[in-house]
């Protein structure tokens, strides 16, 4: 395999192009060797006790026990999503863990930044506000975001914020989530041997533990930990390997926790930090991130994007990694080996976690700020021992940043935000639909190759997209998070986005904050003019790249809230047509949405647009068309063409 086929990201052709580096071992080339098991990777084996493992290959085989292939690939889809859905909310308790220890003053460094979002929070849980102090208030919401965990009936209170009519769904079901806890367990309880043998079934309480987090864990998170640091606007920041520099000291923060990287920040920010970086010879102290905890950095401190999932190898290849400082989710064990040939120090935070090989040193938020200073000193006495560095220039700017409240604020302003402007936007068919796509890297398929065809082959088509997580780095290193990428977008689209002022991809944070789009979605249903259900909208999600338990749980609850998506790579229930029937025809008629396993792109992209048109058919909505709002008698690039001819911005 070519580089360019690995990737097409610039940074990471350039890198692996290198002599120095054909021979070192990376995610690309480990994905290269090492084939996929075709049994397992299709559903068919069960491991799930010591009679087996029970490979379901030949037409009607059954395992040990009995069990057929369709049980089997729906315990194993099941569990698979208790897995990213523990994942996902587990992030959750642990940021209502810091509130709480803040509000209790047991950690200083802790400060509550925004007021405004801790009081809608509170009204959300049914606390009341009124005369209470803010730590006060803090306590009461983090107890009982708490409790929303450990909850054994009745349902998790984040439900009642889904339209109504998608709770009558939910109710007449019997899939609203109880607890978060619960759900995941009893999942795992109903997948042990001897228990639950019936595949829909299954799937049924499959789609309830991933609600719990939707609706729940996850959800939850993204609130609280905008309590703690701030609710995202938009800034301007860089994206890919080229953010590293040459004459400072560079620290990563990779995973997903915001309580270790923003007290990272804070520590590099510190006079007397500064000037020990300066004593061993550096300029300065950069901070860039990878993955979600870049993503987190990224929308509320402006901070630079590494990368995504599959460059965090190659940014210790640069050799200007000093140190690289992990929490959760998503680090790969390869990156001890592969440090100890650089002066790189991989640094594990999370009891969590902890890598063989790595320095392990506990963050707790008792004496967070204090912890941080010592890892970054760490980090400045690596710089002493670089040896030869070698930075890719590709580098690309974007905006990020735009939580579903300021998307209603840019709407309308602060005292009449809404989403009337979109609404009526899609009404007349200038934007024809929306789409979320998010998700990880696979080595598997090209690097980013799926995530940016398709968000350009969306807006081309005059479909507003919004980005999280790994999905949204993608973008971002090709600049289709800056304003610039209006050049792709359609008439209709661009027409919209120089109205309100807006990108054609928004940039709406971590991958715990695909909860944003759901909030955005229900704001959408309530403005009017769209259905009373979320399943109304034209709109669909993807996963192009997927690769984690936590994206099919995601995929799961978008489903399950009435959003039809769809996932690229390949489909782990492949084997099953019964179960590949459940999640598609039968999620259908349950939930009004399907969950769909498609590797070809310009499918992806035809699956989609049909989608979204039949939903505006059936709204009743002027039928789309892509010339409607064209200047008469002018090609659209001949329009670029002159503009880029003499210089001139170009107006729709």
């Amino acid at each position: 395999m070519t580089e360019k086929k690995r990737s097409i990201d610039p940074a990471a052709i350039e890198i692996l192009e290198r002599p120095e580096c054909q021979e070192v071992s990376t995610a690309f080339s480990r994905a290269e060797a090492m084939k996929p098991c075709p049994i397992g990777a299709d559903g068919r084996c069960c491991k799930n006790c010591a009679m087996g493992p029970c490979r379901l290959t030949k037409e009607g085989q059954v395992g040990i026990c009995g069990a057929t292939l369709e049980v089997v690939a729906a315990r194993n889809l099941a569990r698979a999503i208790a897995a990213g859905s523990a994942s996902h909310s587990d992030h959750g308790r642990g940021v209502a863990m810091t509130l709480l220890a803040a509000a209790e003053g047991h950690a200083p460094d802790y400060k509550i930044r925004d007021i405004g979002k801790l009081t809608r929070v509170a009204g959300y849980l049914d606390i009341p506000t009124e005369g209470k102090e803010v730590n006060e208030l803090s306590k009461e919401v983090a107890e009982e975001a708490l409790a929303q965990f450990g909850q054994q009936t009745g349902e998790i209170i984040y439900v009642k914020r889904a339209p109504e009519k998608r709770q009558e769904i939910w109710h007449n079901l019997d899939v609203a989530p109880r607890g978060v806890d619960r759900e995941v367990v009893e999942m795992l309880h109903r997948t042990h041997i001897g228990n639950d043998q019936d595949p829909e079934h299954i799937l049924d309480h499959a789609v309830r533990t991933a609600l719990a987090d939707g609706w729940g864990g996850s959800m939850l998170s993204t609130d609280l930990t905008d309590i703690l640091f701030g609710t995202p606007s938009p800034g301007q920041a860089q994206a890919n390997l080229g953010v590293l520099k040459g004459d400072e000291v560079n620290i990563i923060v990779h995973g997903h926790e915001p309580t270790l990287s923003e007290m990272i920040l804070a520590a590099v920010q510190d006079p007397e930090i500064i000037e020990y970086a300066k004593s061993k010879g550096a300029k300065g102290i950069n901070v860039a991130g990878i993955c979600c905890t870049a993503n987190e950095l990224l929308m509320r401190q402006g901070v630079p994007l590494a990368g995504n999932f599959l460059n965090q190898e190659l940014a210790i290849l640069t050799g200007a990694t000093d140190a690289m400082v992990v929490d959760i989710q998503c680090i790969m064990e390869a990156l001890v080996p592969l440090s100890q040939q650089f002066q790189t120090k991989v640094i594990t935070t999370s009891n969590k976690v902890k890598i063989q090989g790595a320095i392990h040193m506990p963050f707790v938020e008792e004496r967070a700020l204090e912890v941080a200073k010592e890892i970054v000193r760490l980090g400045i006495d690596a710089f002493t021992e670089r040896g030869k560095v070698n930075i890719p220039k590709a580098v690309d700017g974007l905006v990020g940043g735009f939580s579903h409240e300021y998307i209603r604020y840019m709407q309308g302003g602060i005292y009449r935000g809404s989403f009337r402007p979109l609404n009526d936007a899609i009404m007349a068919g200038r934007v024809r639909g929306a789409a979320g796509v998010v998700g990880c890297n696979n080595p598997r398929v090209c690097q980013d190759e799926a995530h940016s065809y398709v968000v350009r082959k969306l807006i081309e088509n005059d479909v507003l997209v919004v980005v999280t997580g790994c999905g949204a780095i993608a973008n971002a290193k090709y600049g289709l998070l800056s304003p610039d990428a209006i050049k792709y977008a359609g008439h209709g689209l661009r027409e919209t986005c120089e109205a309100v002022g807006i990108p054609p991809v928004l940039h709406m944070g971590s991958c715990v904050d695909n909860t944003r789009i759901l909030t955005l979605l229900t704001e959408v249903v309530a403005e009017g003019g769209l259905g009373d259900d979320i399943s109304d909208l034209p709109v669909v999600g993807f996963a192009p790249e997927w690769m984690s338990e936590k994206a099919l749980a995601i995929g799961t609850y978008f489903v399950a809230s009435g959003v039809y998506t769809i996932f690229g790579v390949k489909s782990p229930v492949a084997a099953s047509e019964e179960v590949t029937r459940l999640i598609t025809e039968g999620w259908e008629e349950k939930f009004g949405a399907q969950l769909v396993f498609e590797p070809d792109l310009d499918k992806m992209v035809e699956l989609a647009l049909a989608h979204i048109d039949k939903k505006r058919e059936a709204l009743g909505l002027t039928e789309y068309d892509p010339q409607r709002f064209a200047k008469p008698g002018v090609t659209w690039d001949e329009v670029m063409g002159y503009a880029e001819k003499v210089g001139a911005p170009v107006s729709s």
